[in-house]
């Protein structure tokens, strides 16, 4: 594994240029609506911004804590692993798929380990302001149950990737990148039928009102939407939300119950309709593509700086190949390239959200609606309106509230 370490800048390059190549492929560059500007006070009262910051400021620092604490810990596996972590690597060499599937689990399980002083105390602090709805206990049953999927899930990832390398020590990103390709194809397809119902019941739309003028924004928009789902999210949380997900006959949109109980049919409608904008543009489908064309030169990054941050006698099995000592290296290679790339992800998720909010708004041409849905969603969720735009462009997946809201403003200017 150590033969390749000089080709490190190449690799950074080509992962540079493959992303900026999907990037330029799928970012929106079409059906978009340019801000117009909005002052928060005008939408907001100083007690309803305070109360959000109040929540929403340190509920991110805990949630950035968590991140370098997880870093901090794979880090120290990775690099400095302690010797009876070392040990045991070493013994799992001796069936080394299996191995590593026990590793890739004990790692996932490790870091829920690590983090979840500071899971709790967001939890607390959500208790704290009303916005979770769950017992201590419930909340400890859903980590227990979203530790043992990640665990699994972190298992066969790792017995994939360690049989993948000793099968190609020289060339494993090849292979890899077509696996996770194929891998996040099937987690799309299958989680809404496999491991979502683990944590949510989800129940078709009733006849009514409501899903009589679903199937109408639809049958408006063009647009197969696959079957609509009322989740019971209150059991679990005030805050509202909706979303798209699958792939052919899983494909779905899910609405919040608090979402449809607590909105006015005016601002749930802008919901749909923004959903909508994600199956007539074909979102979740061209999500994929951007994997597909990302992956190759992350994997080939990611096989780069695992040679070069795997310690010495750590890098294979006792056969002379690739084994479980192999993986902490390896995982912490991916991480960082996951979380380098993932902000350039996020750059096109915003877009992406940004074009779904001006398709709602033209669908519905309700900008009023839209612009209440925007001012309840920050209330409800206790969402910071107009976070600082350093974070906006690190980590957020949607434009900022403040952001939405002066999309609704231009439509409105602009209609006939």
């Amino acid at each position: 594994m150590r033969g390749h370490r000089s080709g490190l800048p190449v690799a950074v390059a080509i992962a540079v240029v493959t992303a900026g190549a999907a990037t330029f492929l799928v970012r929106p560059r079409s059906g978009l609506i340019e801000p117009a500007p909005a002052s928060e006070q005008a939408y907001f009262s100083q007690s309803e911004l305070d109360r959000s910051r109040d929540y929403s400021g340190p509920q991110r620092a805990l949630g950035l804590a968590g991140l370098a604490v997880t870093g901090g810990a794979l880090g120290l596996i990775a690099l400095r692993p302690p010797r009876r972590v070392r040990r045991a690597l070493e013994r799992a060499g001796a069936r080394p798929i299996l191995g590593a599937a026990a590793a890739g689990a004990g790692i996932s399980v490790a870091l829920v380990v690590v983090t979840l002083p500071l899971a709790a105390a967001r939890h607390s602090r959500a208790e704290e302001f009303g916005l979770s709805t769950q017992t201590w206990g419930a909340w400890a049953g859903d980590v227990g149950k979203a530790t043992g999927v990640e665990a699994v899930l972190a298992a066969g990832g790792a017995a994939i990737l360690i049989g993948i390398m000793r099968r190609f020590p020289r060339n494993w990103w090849a292979p890899a990148s077509a696996a996770v390709v194929a891998l996040s194809v099937a987690f799309l397809w299958l989680a809404p039928v496999a491991i979502d119902p683990l944590f949510n019941k989800f129940t078709p739309l009733p006849e009514g009102k409501l899903r009589a003028e679903v199937l109408e924004l639809a049958e408006r928009s063009g647009v197969e939407v696959g079957e609509v789902y009322r989740i019971d999210a209150s059991r679990r949380t005030t805050g509202a939300n909706a979303y798209v997900g699958g792939l052919g006959h899983t494909k779905r949109v899910v609405l919040y119950d608090n979402l449809i109980e607590d909105f006015s049919p005016a601002e749930v409608r802008s919901v749909v309709a923004h959903e909508l904008g994600h199956v007539k543009h074909d979102d979740v489908p061209m999500g994929l593509l951007w994997v597909a064309i990302v992956a190759p030169g992350a994997l080939f990054l990611a096989q780069r700086l695992t040679e070069r941050l795997a310690p010495e006698g750590l890098e294979g099995g006792r056969d002379g190949r690739a084994g479980p000592a192999a993986l902490p290296a390896a995982a912490l290679s991916l991480a960082l390239v996951s979380f380098t790339l993932g902000v350039v992800g996020n750059h096109v998720s915003r877009r992406v959200e940004a074009r779904a909010d001006a398709y709602a708004l033209r669908l519905t041409d309700d900008p009023e609606g839209f612009v209440a849905l925007e001012r309840r969603l920050v209330t409800q969720n206790l969402g910071d309106p107009d976070p600082p735009g350093a974070l906006v462009a690190l980590l957020a997946t949607h434009p900022p509230a403040m952001e939405r809201i002066g999309f609704a403003l231009a439509y409105e200017r602009e209609r006939p």
